[in-house]
């Protein structure tokens, strides 16, 4: 699996962000669903990777910068035929890692509370997410799952 750094334009890219953003219409409601469009993940405080396996998209992840200690997580998305394969894993471990380089002292998230987000929770989870409040512009929602990482506990070693 090749991990690396995307610019976001290829057409692999816009579907799978596509694909992305209609699996969250299909879950929550409109007023609950925060994640980017393409020009959202362009954004200068937004860094964004995608893996690949030869020539196919396997799946994507990004992490914001939301102050200079605090990052957070987004647009995780693995392709529908390559889920159970690590693919989110190995992108949750890159973003981490370009996390602490960047001396962030936690990395955040919003998720859905739904049932069909049970595997990305248990994701983070076993990343050692714990649950928090909303963060940076969130607020208070029954749709949505805020999780933080404290990075100065996290040992990549153990994940």
């Amino acid at each position: 699996m090749d991990i690396r750094r995307d610019d976001l334009q290829s057409r692999e890219i816009a579907e799978l962000l596509r694909v992305h953003l209609e699996n969250s219409k299909m879950w929550s409601p409109p007023e609950s669903i925060h994640a980017l469009n393409l020009e959202g993940l362009r954004a200068p405080d937004v860094t964004f990777w995608t893996a690949w396996e030869g020539s196919s998209l396997l799946g994507c992840g990004a992490l914001r910068e939301l102050d200079v200690v605090h990052g957070e997580v987004k647009s995780m998305h693995t392709a529908a035929k390559h889920r159970r394969r690590g693919v989110a894993a190995a992108l949750l471990v890159r973003i981490l890692h370009e996390a602490r380089s960047r001396r962030y002292r936690r990395v955040s998230l919003e998720t859905g509370s739904m049932n069909a987000y049970a595997p990305a929770r248990a994701l983070y989870s076993g990343f050692g997410f714990i649950l928090c409040g909303p963060f940076g512009d969130y607020k208070e929602d029954t749709n949505s799952v805020f999780m933080t990482l404290d990075l100065r506990k996290y040992h990549p070693s153990t994940s």
